[in-house]
């Protein structure tokens, strides 16, 4: 994992070595100053020597800005090194869930994948940026202070130095829990997530049933778990800086006496113990960046660690060797014994189904709840991979098909239309986002939603609400005919497009959907039969598979179970 996490910084490497570089520099200029300071101390102001004070307070004056400009190069573009890598991950992990199938989807909380793709990542920033920079400082500080302190005293300096495997084995003790609760916090930040997207998109229902209560009842466990999380994981990382802190005052307090012991024995002057006071204060900075280090690289990778669970599963619906692309569609579709279940084998959804769908013809699918009628039409498409048999387009095996020309080929209008946050000018374009804004107009105008359009303020650029909220069911339904319209696939399924719309617009989008149909081959999923009276062959689906098939005059003088159902219907419209 740590290598790919390393594998990152390869598009980055000249912003790496930058800050590097000026990393390096800043821990000259550190280790440079108290050995001038003993210089001036032990040497200069004894003899007098003004103009060398002079002199060298100029150099480290000088030395000093350079340090400032190190260290401006350092802060912000290492950060900006950190900021490219974020990106980079976010980007990759985005594009990874494209290629995810339906069933990740069905299985994980839109709230969760937020989660990984945005606050997961953001301790990466600090991580990519300090992780190498505070590792490579702390080692030539570390390395530089022990060669020159041990040039001065080497008892004093191997008393000090001695710490350093106990702070070592401290961090190391404190790791695990630091991971661990770091880890927790991730999981409850998600669920929160997951419970706020959940929420904030069922507002409208919530406050319909008066539950406002209800929610904020629901939200405050997650919040409060993730609270108690959090609140762990602080006391975690206190007991960790606590401890360095201690640490780091016993030390300073080890220095002051040895120290002064020392020039009691006149082991060393006081010019040396001004040294290794100001050494064991930079000496110092690296314990506390290789102390910071540990808390950002247990947050740091703790984030990675999830982005990689995501990035490390694999899709199960993707373009085998040798697919090829899907020309000159007639859109003849056949379906060959074909098996499905969502649970690898278990209940299966279709057993053994056989399916002839003649180029041009518009068949429609009825029958009861639950017996499969959308999952059909969604195998078509390859959403999700069949259990057993085969699913041909004009001959093709489906699986040996390139997806985006499968699914280039074939257009979906369902009963829950989904419109993206933007203008009504973005979602009808996003059919096919290379066409002309009059082609956009004219696939307006075959949806019969242009004239609606021109009566909004802002007309196509007219700004429709997260999801299409400020438009009603009907209209955003011709909205995304008119999308499809625009895309113009040889195949069209209709998934229940018109069951959850009033008669007077169903009327109106049954007459868009009858033009969309003319020479495609189209598949209908009604539950109003009333409007499949002209389909072409009406299949009856059961959980039998399907029992009978014909036009709906044929169908009605079988008095059969299709019968029975129209029947049914339409006594509820007498009534």
């Amino acid at each position: 994992m740590l290598s790919k996490f390393i594998s990152y910084y390869k598009p980055h490497k000249k912003l790496f070595f930058i800050d590097m570089f000026f990393a390096l520099l800043i821990s000259v200029f550190d280790l440079i100053f108290p050995m001038v300071s003993r210089n001036i101390v032990n040497v200069i102001i004894p003899e007098g020597r003004m103009d060398l004070l002079i002199k060298w307070t100029i150099i480290m004056f000088v030395l000093f800005l350079l340090r400032y400009i190190s260290y401006y190069i350092v802060a912000y573009w290492g950060h900006v090194l950190g900021v490219y890598i974020e990106h980079d991950m976010r980007k990759d992990l985005f594009s990874h869930l494209q290629t995810l199938p339906f069933s990740y989807y069905d299985n994980t909380k839109t709230g969760h994948i937020m989660s990984r793709l945005v606050n997961d990542l953001r301790d990466i920033t600090e991580l990519a940026h300090h992780g190498p920079e505070d590792l490579f400082i702390s080692t030539v500080m570390l390395l530089g202070s022990f060669i020159l302190l041990i040039r001065i005293e080497w008892r004093l300096t191997l008393i000090i130095f001695s710490f350093i495997p106990i702070m070592i084995w401290f961090a190391i003790s404190k790791r695990k829990k630091m991971e661990n609760s770091f880890r927790e916090v991730r999981k409850k930040i998600a669920n929160v997530n997951a419970q706020l997207e959940n929420s904030i998109s069922g507002i409208r229902v919530a406050q319909s049933f008066t539950n406002e209560d209800h929610e904020i009842e629901k939200f405050a466990e997650g919040n409060h778990q993730f609270k108690i999380a959090r609140k762990y994981s602080f006391k975690v990382m206190a007991e960790f800086i606590a401890g360095i802190g201690l640490m780091t005052n016993i030390l300073n307090l080890l220095v002051i006496s040895a120290g002064g012991y020392f020039i009691y024995k006149n082991y060393i002057d006081t010019g040396d113990l001004v040294a290794y006071m100001l050494y064991v204060n930079f000496f110092m900075q690296p314990i506390r960046r290789l102390s910071d280090f540990m808390q950002q690289y247990q947050d740091g990778m703790t984030g990675f660690e999830r982005f990689m669970e995501v990035m490390e599963i694999q899709p199960d619906i993707v373009d085998k060797e040798g697919a090829i692309d899907l020309e000159n569609v007639k859109g003849n579709i056949k379906f060959e014994d074909v098996s499905f279940s969502y649970t690898n084998g278990e209940d299966r959804v279709l057993s053994n189904l056989n399916l002839d769908i003649e180029q041009g013809k518009t068949v429609a699918i009825v029958g009861p709840s639950g017996a499969g009628k959308t999952t059909l039409c969604h195998l078509i498409p390859r959403f999700y991979n069949i259990d057993e048999g085969r699913i041909l387009i004009d001959g093709k095996n489906i699986n040996d098909i390139k997806l985006q020309s499968l699914r280039g080929n074939i257009g979906l209008v369902q009963q829950d239309v989904f419109l993206f946050t933007g203008t009504i000018m973005d979602n009808i374009s996003y059919g096919d986002p290379d066409k002309s804004e009059e082609e956009i107009i004219d696939a307006a105008k075959r949806a019969r939603i242009h004239d609606f359009i021109l009566t909004l303020p802002n007309g196509y650029d007219t700004y429709i609400g997260e999801k299409g909220v400020k438009l009603s069911g009907g209209q955003k339904q011709r909205i995304s005919i008119a999308r499809l319209f625009l895309k113009d696939p040889p195949i069209l399924i209709l998934d229940e497009a018109t069951s959850a719309l009033d008669n007077e617009t169903e009327i109106l989008i049954q007459s868009s959907l009858e033009e969309l149909s003319k020479g495609r081959t189209t598949l209908i999923i009604a539950h109003r039969l009333s409007t499949i009276k002209n389909a072409d062959e009406i299949l009856v689906l059961t959980n039998e598979g399907i029992v009978e098939k014909g036009s709906h005059e044929e169908l009605l003088e079988k008095d059969s179970l299709y019968a029975k159902l129209y029947k049914s219907q339409f006594k509820d419209l007498i009534s």
